[in-house]
């Protein structure tokens, strides 16, 4: 990948790909991604089909209430600029985020929520005798649910992650702090010594999800 000074673009053209990142535009060769069909992986591609055919079973008045609700949905900016959702793509939207925090489908679209701002506070990584434990602050109880996603252990010099995967719910706090020790864990072990840890939280209500917010760590060698 190599920086450019181009007009700002974005997506495929030719064999290059156009893409804008935290340290400005760049291209990068036209790669075919791996595709390593792991089971997570299997298991999204398999509700996202269902949830798609889902769609095409809804009633005609179903998909006008949902067309209706989208044109008050934009989507993610992309190069600044945004425009309002379809009814298939918010349907798709809602319901697969209902799927991944295991709550109900729903056929009408949900109202859109007033989230209070999220209260979840700074990571901190400190060593135990059975490795680490990650804690984070909460000081007060969340009005909604929250999503709790995370990156691979990486180098303690990185200031943008790249991927977060989703880790589980919050754990419930206690005491004004939340141990996603074993949740962390089990996705991606313990974090070695050195290096650094990003979390991010989303608060989710009916389908709908608040803006993403992130905290960092490195871990402690003792």
């Amino acid at each position: 990948m190599a920086k450019t000074l181009d007009i700002p673009r974005s997506g495929k053209r030719g064999s290059t790909v156009s893409l804008h990142t935290p340290y400005g535009q760049a291209e990068r060769r036209l790669v075919v991604p791996k595709n390593p069909r792991t089971p997570a992986q299997q298991r999204v591609r398999s509700t996202l089909g269902q949830i798609s055919s889902c769609w095409r079973g809804l009633a005609d008045d179903q998909r006008a209430g949902w067309i209706t609700a989208a044109a008050k949905a934009s989507s993610h900016p992309r190069l600044g600029q945004s425009g309002h959702l379809t009814g298939c793509q918010l349907f798709i939207k809602i319901n697969c985020t209902l799927a991944a925090i295991g709550a109900a489908q729903v056929e009408v679209p949900p109202g859109r929520p007033n989230f209070n701002s999220n209260p979840v506070g700074a990571l901190t990584i400190t060593r135990t005798a059975n490795g680490v434990a990650l804690e984070l602050k909460v000081p007060r109880s969340p009005a909604h649910y929250l999503m709790l996603m995370g990156t691979a252990p990486c180098s303690r010099g990185m200031a943008c992650p790249r991927r977060f995967t989703l880790l589980g719910a919050l754990p419930v706090p206690v005491s004004g702090v939340s141990n996603i020790t074993d949740l962390y864990v089990a996705k991606y072990g313990v974090p070695p010594a050195g290096t650094r840890v990003f979390i991010r939280t989303r608060q989710v209500a009916d389908g709908w999800e608040d803006e993403p917010k992130d905290t960092t760590a490195v871990v402690p060698a003792t």
